[in-house]
């Protein structure tokens, strides 16, 4: 088996697609009509027939609770790998986008957590 798509819970899909794309870099993938929402997804754009992130609504009423929890308690919804944490932190905050935890090393990984905008805490990784 191997991984093809995983999802990250949003509570807006347009919204997410901005942040996503426009501030993360991540490259669209597929945007299909599936009813009041849609099938979403963006792949690096280091890896374009890799595992694709899914921007799943979090419609469902479990969702928005075990995302707040999440958030509540500081825990990443996910983790991206980059090559360079503290460049890619400065670019970032100079994006706008509001980390809750500067890089910080953890033996042989560095990691920085951020908000998404969307509902979630997202941590990025430099392994050394």
């Amino acid at each position: 088996m191997k991984i093809v798509v995983t999802s990250i819970l949003v509570d807006d899909q347009a919204k997410a697609l901005a942040f996503y794309h426009y501030v993360l870099g991540f490259m669209p993938k597929h945007d299909n009509p599936m009813g009041q929402h849609r099938w979403l997804t963006l792949t690096s754009p280091h890896d374009p027939n890799g595992v694709e992130l899914l921007l799943e609504p979090d419609a469902h009423p479990a969702a928005k609770t075990y995302k707040q929890a999440l958030k509540q308690d500081g825990i990443a919804a996910t983790t991206f790998a980059v090559r360079d944490i503290e460049a890619e932190y400065i670019r970032l905050c100079k994006a706008g986008v509001i980390f809750t935890q500067a890089p910080t090393s953890l033996g042989d990984v560095t990691v920085a957590v951020f908000d998404d905008t969307c509902g979630n805490l997202i941590q990025i990784a430099q392994k050394h």
